[in-house]
């Protein structure tokens, strides 16, 4: 087992190399637009809905708890339909999200206390930190490439340390973004959870820069990128308890932040784009047009007439006479589930997944 110290025994120092420098201004400059341009939109809550679900699926992917956009999309419209095991799981990760963000938000700190509330969501458990011995990580072939803390009373202690560093910042003379890359290794290599730790450790990353006002709301999600570069974010956590290699791990994680704030600001524009340009052309075509109607749409990929009853406040047959318009109209597809249908917003669809949806599912 690698010993852990607490963050603070690191020297800020270390990150002044100008390679870090430059990385670090150029993750800056992409948060600070990705701010600005979610503060753009009409509904901010819309991207907390839709961006959040697209984050739990890629980060519940990194741990093999796979799922398709559609059955995603069908079980967000149909929790108490039979959803697979995996589209529950990542639903989980999406209240989880919610709940530490609405927490951070109201208390205007990220404490142990939130963090035992997301993985507790996460996994429908409250088993709280590990108390028992035996866990261990596995690389490739089954072998223990790293033993975490083993003793309730350790990791208790390195916890409680951490959450110090994480809401007191005069511990550390560091940029928030390096204190981020710096957190999440240290929270992995505690292991603190029996089950839960790379998602809970990857909420906690977009949690903090809420809490240091680098972002308003949750929408960095830098899941898609760990997905696409697996290998080096695991031989890079590795190398740091290996070879004490933490500035190659922060340029990781800003580069991390860069790529996926560049990726967010184009994603968050196509969707301000497509609704702007769909609620026009609804506004124009139909009486029934209202803001509400159009939050809607935006905020569920696959609406349903509960939905719209729910959000219009209108009866369900004028629920169902609006959208049976919008389907007439092209703006949405009609699909069904069970005896019941549901509503696709092909478009939005496209701009979340990046794909066109399959032929057969359209």
């Amino acid at each position: 087992m690698s010993e852990i110290r607490p963050l603070t025994a690191l020297s800020p120092s270390r990150f002044d190399r100008p390679d870090i420098l430059k990385q670090l201004n150029a993750a800056s400059r992409a948060l600070a637009e990705l701010k600005g341009v979610a503060a753009s939109m009409p509904n901010q809550g819309i991207l907390i809905t839709t961006l959040g679900l697209q984050e739990a699926k890629d980060s519940s992917e990194i741990e093999n708890i796979v799922t398709t956009h559609d059955e995603l999309f069908r079980e967000a419209a149909f929790p108490e339909a039979a959803a697979s095991a995996a589209a529950k799981e990542v639903a989980n990760y999406r209240q989880a999200l919610r709940i530490g963000y609405d927490a951070v938000r109201k208390q205007k700190l990220l404490t142990n206390s939130i963090i035992l509330k997301i993985q507790a969501e996460l996994e429908q458990n409250n088993a709280g930190f590990r108390t028992l011995p035996g866990t261990a990580l596995k690389g490739t072939g089954g072998r223990t490439v790293y033993t975490p803390p083993q003793h309730p009373d350790a990791i208790v202690s390195l916890m409680t340390s951490l959450e110090q560093f994480i809401n007191d910042d005069d511990l550390f003379d560091a940029d928030p973004l390096v204190k981020m890359a710096l957190i999440h290794h240290q929270f992995e290599s505690i292991h603190p959870f029996y089950d839960g730790n790379g998602r809970t450790g990857r909420i906690v990353n977009v949690l903090y820069l809420v809490k240091q006002k680098l972002l308003d709301i949750p929408v960095l999600y830098m899941s898609r990128h760990i997905v696409r570069t697996k290998a080096d974010y695991y031989r890079l956590l590795q190398a740091v308890r290996d070879q004490d290699a933490w500035e190659e791990w922060v340029l990781y994680m800003l580069t991390a932040v860069e790529q996926t704030a560049t990726d967010g600001i184009a994603t968050i524009k196509a969707i301000k784009s497509l609704l702007m340009q769909t609620k026009h052309k609804i506004r124009e075509g139909y009486r029934f047009y209202s803001q509400d109607l159009i939050n809607n749409l935006f905020s569920h990929p696959y609406t349903k007439i509960e939905f719209i009853e729910h959000d219009l406040k209108v009866t369900r047959l004028t629920a169902t006479r609006y959208l049976e318009a919008l389907v007439d109209g092209g703006f949405l597809v009609k699909r069904k589930v069970g005896r019941s249908n549901y509503y696709i917003n092909l478009p939005l669809y496209g701009i979340l997944t990046g794909e066109a949806m399959p032929a057969e599912q359209r």
